[in-house]
């Protein structure tokens, strides 16, 4: 088996899993190509039969009733057969047992000379003569109820000596000295092929009466006569010799075929007016039901749009009419609450916005004092001077807080306006590690920056987006713990990405869905050294979805964090995805996956390049990386096809426009381990 390749990976394992039914079926063009021929037409079908709940009823209803009638026509025509056989068979036996005792007395007539018919005496015939004429008055009593065959005792197919049909009907034979050798019907009937060789032998080797069914069978004197089904009752008698013969009566089926054959159109018919009408009463019943329900639908659709005043129209006072009105009880509600949120969301924001504005005035006053204060502190006491410095220190906080709180109030009141232009990303990143530098000096961070050795054009709103890194930057500076930060970009398709990793305490399980509300801190105990307003991330967030970007984070505890900015290349173009993964490469999953790879592909051939599936750095292979080093802020830095020429993944699921993609759970050995390799 090649390495890779999943077992089972036949075209029928394929087929048995339903991925030859999807986009990216296995195998060669031909079988794509069929795939996709007999998927065009299904789809439609599937989704309709997905989507139409009263499609399903009906079909349903008329499977189950076709099944209902199928049984019940079956358990009809096995009744009706078997009481019409079981009559016929009556009848047969009764009317062939009066003949078997009319030929029998016949043959057991005492010789007379003297009589009104001198055919029916034993005297001057032989036995030939005699049979022949036994048939024709056995055979004139039926009419076409039964025909009679006589066939001599022990006789073969086509034995005796048949000279063709008489004018009576007979069939005539020539006699032995043994007895009757000769094949005698009525009716033109085949007498060899039209008995059983099974009921000829059980008449010949058994006393008694025996019957079975069978099929008459003609000759050619009776023209295109096809054959027909018949019950054939047979018995051993004895002709005016004493010599045994076989005697037969033929009794067709063709009137119970008739009867029958009725039975089973009746039904069928019936049958089926009996499904079309069950699958039009489920048509209808459920259509009192789906109409409302899609009715609701579709207002709730209109209700999400922003249309709240849509209600359902109420009929009646049955289960469906109070549902309508709980329905439209609900929406007043719904109305009434969302209106009154409104309201005061309104009057927050105008109230921010005028707490704001006001507070303008009176903090120029206490600027200006404070300036004055805080240029005289050295002629103060200690006290007092440090005093004017902690004093210009928060005025400062609270200049930024208010800031950020009129920014919030335009965002919160769809005022903010974008001014797009074509910028270049490098010299924006610049700016803003040119003026983290003294914040990561004093930390002991390093700030490099990867994948700008090429221009990366977007159109965007330069101050915004900056605003956006500096935020972002800073914070991972703040919280790196004096690890380097590592700034990435890179463009590819229609989208430009900027990631900011940093290798500091991390992001705990759910806390990066939480990091951009407001005034929202992972640690409420931990000091903004940077004089932080907790609107930071707030505001950066609505500053991409400005521009019709995402900002993401990721994080693991004690890994460190990444936040990823992705705008389009171009306004008003949607995004599709990114150019840098959420999930950095240097991630403990990462490097568990390409030390697992690492070990699999062990004496096996590997990429001239040392990298593994990971995709890991220039360092080697992802066992290389998979050894974490002591201190991240010197991991193996991922190659620029990583970075500069990466093609876009897709979208993250729980990466939605402003929020967090996902947080790793750290293991507690491998936490322990960690900690203690990197003095955390």
């Amino acid at each position: 088996m090649k390495p890779g390749r999943p077992r089972g990976g036949s075209r029928w394992g394929a087929l048995r899993a339903g991925r030859l039914l999807q986009d990216g079926a296995p195998g060669g063009p031909v079988l794509r190509l069929f795939v996709r021929l007999v998927r065009r037409p299904l789809l439609p079908a599937v989704r309709l039969w997905r989507r139409n709940i009263q499609l399903r009823v009906v079909a349903a209803t008329m499977l189950m009733s076709l099944a209902v009638v199928l049984a019940l026509g079956f358990v009809v025509i096995a009744q009706v057969s078997k009481g019409l056989l079981d009559a016929k068979e009556e009848a047969a036996q009764s009317q062939a047992a009066g003949g078997f005792a009319v030929a029998q007395e016949k043959a057991n007539t005492p010789a007379t000379v003297d009589g009104p018919d001198a055919t029916d005496n034993k005297v001057g015939r032989d036995a030939s003569t005699w049979m022949n004429s036994l048939v024709k008055q056995l055979a004139s009593g039926g009419q076409t109820a039964f025909e009679v065959v006589a066939l001599g005792a022990g006789t073969d197919s086509g034995s005796g000596t048949g000279a063709g049909t008489t004018g009576t009907g007979t069939q005539p034979g020539g006699a032995g000295a043994s007895g009757v050798k000769g094949a005698r019907a009525s009716g033109n009937v085949d007498p060899t092929a039209s008995i059983p060789p099974q009921l000829r032998k059980a008449v010949n080797h058994a006393t008694g009466t025996f019957k079975t069914f069978s099929q008459i069978k003609y000759t050619d004197g009776a023209g295109d006569k096809s054959p027909e089904p018949a019950l054939v009752v047979g018995k051993r008698l004895t002709d005016i010799n004493g010599d045994p013969y076989d005697l037969y009566y033929l009794f067709p089926l063709t009137q119970e075929e008739e009867s029958l054959n009725l039975v089973k159109s009746t039904i069928a018919t019936a049958g089926l007016f009996v499904v079309v009408l069950l699958s039009a009463i489920a048509w209808l019943v459920v259509r009192q039901i789906v109409t409302p329900v899609r009715m609701a639908a579709g207002i709730a659709e209109r209700l999400s749009a922003g249309r709240l005043q849509e209600r359902m129209k109420v009929t009646g006072e049955d289960d469906i009419a109070r549902l309508g009105e709980a329905f439209n009880k609900m929406a007043q509600n719904l109305q009434v609450k969302i209106q009154q949120l409104e309201d005061l969301s309104r009057m927050q924001r105008r109230f921010v916005s005028d707490v704001s504005h006001e507070l303008r005035t009176p903090l120029t006053t206490v600027r200006m004092a404070a300036d004055v204060i805080h240029d005289a502190r050295v002629d103060f006491d200690p006290v007092t001077a440090r005093s004017a410095e902690l004093l210009a220190g928060q005025l400062d906080r609270f200049e930024s807080l208010l800031a950020d709180l009129l920014e919030i109030s335009r965002f919160d009141a769809g005022a903010a306006a974008l001014e797009a232009e074509p910028i270049d990303l490098r010299d924006v990143v610049h700016r803003v590690v040119e003026g983290a530098e003294p914040l990561a000096e004093h930390k002991g961070t390093r700030i490099r920056v990867l994948g700008d050795t090429q221009p990366v054009i977007a159109e965007a709103d330069a101050r915004r987006v900056e605003r956006v890194l500096r935020n972002l930057v800073v914070n991972a500076v703040e919280h790196g713990e004096g690890r380097d930060v590592v700034v990435r970009l890179a463009s590819a398709g229609g989208a430009v990405a900027i990631a900011v990793r940093d290798y500091g305490v991390g992001l705990k399980p759910g806390e990066a869905t939480r990091v951009f509300n407001r005034f929202w801190r992972a640690d409420p105990a931990r000091a903004r050294t940077t004089g932080g307003t907790g609107l930071g991330l707030s505001i950066a967030v609505e500053d991409a979805r400005l521009h019709g970007g995402w900002l993401q984070a990721w994080g693991e505890p004690g890994g460190g964090s990444q936040f990823r900015l992705t705008l389009p290349r171009t306004a008003d173009e949607p995004l599709r995805g990114s150019p840098i993964p959420l999930e950095p490469e240097d991630s403990r999953a990462n490097r568990a996956r390409a030390a697992a790879d690492a070990a699999a592909a062990a004496g096996g051939p590997q990429d001239a390049t040392g990298t593994g599936p990971a995709g890991s750095g220039p360092q080697g292979s992802g066992g290389n990386r998979a050894q974490a080093p002591a201190r991240p802020d010197i991991a193996a830095i991922p190659p620029r096809s990583a970075v500069a020429g990466a093609v876009p993944v897709p979208a993250d699921p729980t990466a939605l426009p402003g929020n967090g993609a996902r947080v790793v759970a750290r293991p507690a050995d491998q936490a322990a381990q960690e900690d203690g390799a990197g003095g955390r």
